[in-house]
């Protein structure tokens, strides 16, 4: 009788454990942004092309890494973030898996620049599908910046599958906002098809708000400050008269 059983191949499996991490443009945007914050930035510029079908592009200034570190970020379970079982029950940061880049690059065209402090000159790296096709010196800032081209071009079956660059559009815009609400404290740039959306200075959150939203939202907003030894609860939150266009809340802790 003959096997049925076989052993898929590195390109095929790295591509199905894809569609676990990416489903859309969004979830690439979400996955680099909060590697981002992770590496401690304080400036994130976003800018995309096509909702971010042809292009998504993330720089920051945080922490960068060296051609070693760079390199090893592409492959599969390779994380910063632990290192032992005893680390799940001290996890800060927003990623720890070790999945994301790996599953982001085995579907598109990846560009990489990065640079640490520490280091005179930084790695440039490019990827077609997980496969490297360039690694060199390059000159550029402390931090990273990580380009997306063609996002799903070697898997046109998904690519289909997207929706209209008004609704991909609008889940990148959604995601953008949550986490550029939750970190009022980091700079933010979001530049849609060449057109600056959003230019975010650190600021408190209050003040966050009212360049996202309005003035009369965050006028509305009730502050609370209370707390004891144990805990300590600290927030804004919204006149439940003030009228909202969207059956929608946000909640961040």
């Amino acid at each position: 009788m003959e096997n049925k059983i076989i052993i898929l191949p590195q390109s095929l499996s790295n591509k199905i454990a894809a569609g676990e991490v990416v489903g859309r443009p969004e979830s690439v945007v979400k996955e680099l942004i909060e590697n981002s914050i992770d590496a401690n930035a304080t400036e994130i510029i976003l800018v995309i092309k096509d909702a971010g079908k042809s292009l998504i592009q993330i720089s920051d200034n945080g922490s960068g890494m060296t051609e070693e570190d760079a390199l090893l970020c592409f492959q599969r379970h390779s994380t910063s973030k632990i290192s032992s079982l005893e680390d799940l029950e001290k996890i800060l940061t927003l990623g720890f898996r070790g999945e994301a880049l790996a599953s982001i690059s085995s579907i598109s065209q990846v560009e990489m620049k990065t640079k640490t402090h520490a280091e005179e000159t930084g790695t440039l790296i490019r990827l077609e599908g997980n496969d490297i096709a360039e690694v060199s010196k390059t000159g550029c800032n402390t931090g990273t910046s990580l380009a997306v081209k063609n996002l799903f071009y070697n898997t046109p079956g998904r690519r289909n599958f997207l929706k209209s660059n008004q609704t991909e559009f609008r889940h990148i815009y959604e995601t953008f906002l949550h986490l550029a609400v939750s970190h009022p404290e980091i700079d933010f740039q979001f530049i849609n098809n060449d057109e600056l959306i959003f230019d975010l200075k650190a600021s408190e959150l209050k003040e966050r708000l009212e360049r996202i939203f309005t003035n009369k939202f965050s006028d509305s907003l009730i502050e609370v400050n209370n707390g004891n030894e144990i805990i300590k609860v600290k927030g804004l939150f919204p006149n439940l008269t003030l009228q909202r266009s969207q059956n929608r809340i946000s909640i961040f802790i």
